[in-house]
């Protein structure tokens, strides 16, 4: 059997062309799982004829849902997502969004709401397998590359499902029903985009020298070659190169996969407390926990509050238009942060105290404006500041940690974020709780961004004081050396 064709040639090409297959397959799931035209109208269908819910229906009792799912799946699945290498939780998140959109067309009443909720949220936890995945399959030199990739065929999906959703209703007058039928189409496609995925021999914590164990025994065919027998290949008895049955190679995986098993959660534990033993990290993920709590608060419910303001039965709506606008200039100001030549390490908690009023600020104006365009512009301000600030983070984050510590990092403060999120559903929200109107909602959300500037206003103050004292400690040195006289350094000279 031929190896490899007369060289390393050959073989080197193929390798650099195998990170193309998966990163193909990996966008055309993203870009179908996000093109969604029905996502901005999710409100007014909920309300309106096809459903009959009421607003205190989808408020207090639907939409708390899916934060509860999504915490309570979020966690076994980070490890169980590793330990299966990713396809089969991918497979999953397209099988829960199909079951979505499926019981979003045909089924009714309240508690079927709330189990569509409950496979929402299983689609958004199985999220991390998505970003996770092409990490195993590709070498580190594409690593920049098909992030950009997955990333942005994303954003895009949701920019044009907006906007076609927004066009279809505003232009043909097409009932919300068959919006959500395009998007049921839309993710049936990236369901059966996900199973052709190829199988990643290798992962972050449980499978991670499985693949190096594999490859360190030579070729069954190079060692069993006819030139290789004791006869013509002397060399070859003295053993120097182990022959490995099936059954071994199968022997050492199995090994290996325990071995990992056993020591993966000794090494997390120690990965945890390095990377928040750093205060810079820390910081910064304290923000991304609780400004990414806020976010979802506001994402998840200002339909809500646009349908309060503006009915959607006696008006047109808009809220395609404006998720493009906002997704865009979102994109636009991640996009800014590579041009922003700032020492974060200086005035990045500063940055973040500023920035965090600025959402208080947009979240104030939506409350208290009865004006439907003032609530549509708060938004967007609001939305492109926190994916301005998110990117800043993610950034800082990661330029400081291994793929496997940034990955740990990312599910810990996802899930923080996620919990302080259930505990302010269930306090705000929730009609167990005290299901407050969507009015005061918002007032509570904006806040609690003041809150959250406030904090690191005190600490980005604290922070350049520091720094302030660290230079001047540092130039008193000179100063003094620069003040010496020559009569001084001769006196010192002859002293000695």
């Amino acid at each position: 059997m031929l190896i490899c064709c007369k060289g390393a040639g050959c073989c080197k090409a193929a390798k650099n062309n195998d990170w193309c297959y998966p990163t193909l397959l990996l966008c055309a799931f993203g870009f179908f799982s996000m093109m969604r035209p029905s996502e901005p109208f999710l409100t007014p269908y909920l309300v309106g004829p096809a459903k009959n819910l009421t607003a205190e229906q989808v408020t207090n009792e639907m939409f708390p849902v899916w934060t509860y799912s999504y915490l309570v799946i979020l966690f076994p699945v980070f490890v169980v997502t590793d330990y299966l290498r990713y396809k089969p939780i991918i497979v999953v998140q397209g099988l829960s969004y199909v079951i979505t959109w499926l019981m979003l067309l045909f089924a009714q009443g309240i508690l079927a709401m709330q189990f569509l909720e409950f496979f929402f949220g299983t689609a958004s936890a199985t999220e991390v397998a998505y970003y996770s995945y092409i990490y195993s399959v590709v070498s580190a030199e594409h690593y920049q590359k098909v992030t950009s990739y997955c990333r942005s065929v994303t954003l895009v999906a949701y920019t044009l499902g907006s906007i076609l959703g927004q066009v279809l209703v505003s232009v043909w007058n097409v009932p919300y029903f068959y919006l959500n039928v395009i998007a049921l189409i839309s993710v049936s496609l990236a369901f059966l985009s996900s199973i052709p995925l190829p199988m990643p021999e290798r992962s972050m914590f449980f499978h991670r020298k499985e693949a190096a164990n594999i490859q360190a025994s030579p070729p069954m065919e190079y060692v069993k070659s006819e030139n290789s027998s004791p006869e013509n290949n002397p060399d070859v008895t003295g053993s120097h190169l182990p022959i490995m049955s099936d059954g071994d190679e199968d022997d050492l995986v199995k090994a290996t996969e325990k071995k990992n098993a056993i020591m993966v959660l000794p090494k997390l534990w120690s990965d945890f407390k390095e990377c928040y033993s750093s205060p810079r990290i820390f910081y910064w993920s304290v923000w991304w926990a609780l400004a990414t709590c806020g976010y979802n608060q506001v994402v998840n419910y200002i339909q809500v509050l646009w349908d309060h303001v503006e009915p959607s039965q006696n008006s047109t709506v808009y809220n395609g238009g404006v998720e493009a606008v906002s997704t865009f200039v979102s994109a636009g100001t991640s996009f800014a942060v590579g041009y922003i030549n700032v020492d974060w390490a200086i005035w990045g908690e500063m940055a973040l105290g500023i920035f965090s009023t600025v959402n208080s600020s947009a979240l104030f104006a939506i409350d208290l404006s009865n004006n439907i365009w003032i609530c549509y512009g708060g938004y967007v301000v609001f939305k492109a500041t926190y994916m301005l600030l998110i990117t800043i983070a993610t950034f800082q984050i990661a330029s400081n940690l291994s793929i496997e510590r940034y990955a740990l990092l990312f599910g810990v403060n996802t899930f923080v974020a996620l919990l302080l999120q259930t505990i302010l559903t269930v306090i705000v929200v929730d009609s167990r709780g005290l299901g407050l109107d969507v009015i005061t909602q918002f007032l509570i959300y904006g806040s609690y961004f003041a809150a959250i500037s406030g904090l690191f206003y005190i600490r980005g103050i604290y922070t350049l004081i520091q720094h302030g004292q660290k230079r001047k400690k540092k130039t008193e040195p000179e100063i003094k050396g620069n003040n010496a006289t020559p009569k001084d350094e001769t006196r010192s000279t002859e002293e000695f």
